[in-house]
């Protein structure tokens, strides 16, 4: 669990600073959010990497994160700008376990 929020935190600090200086979209809650969606994305895809979870239930769980995302965004800004959240996470959570199959154990964390 500590390493998931170490992977969460990292994530969500390095895609703020790139945000942030590279692509600056004068929104700074907006650059916030997002980075939140990125770290929250590698945090939870190492979470679930373990044979304990089955597929469909980490696919799942990635829907009901992608849905909390997608509500808080809609509360704090407006639907068009937390939709761009779903984006982020899911091309973070597919990267993850797609880095994953190429190694003999399916797998990042060993």
């Amino acid at each position: 669990m500590q390493k998931a929020l170490m992977y969460f935190a990292l994530g969500t600090v390095v895609s703020f600073l790139i945000n942030y200086f590279f692509l600056s979209s004068q929104n700074i809650g907006l650059d916030i959010y997002y980075a939140f969606a990125f770290g929250s994305a590698w945090g939870i895809a190492y979470y679930l990497d373990t044979p304990n979870f089955t597929l469909p239930k980490k696919m799942g769980l990635s829907f009901v994160a992608m849905a909390i995302l997608v509500l808080i965004g809609a509360l704090i800004f407006k639907l068009e700008l937390a939709i761009p959240s779903i984006l982020k996470f899911s091309t973070v959570f597919v990267a993850y376990y797609l880095f994953a199959s190429f190694r003999g154990n399916k797998s990042l964390r060993n």
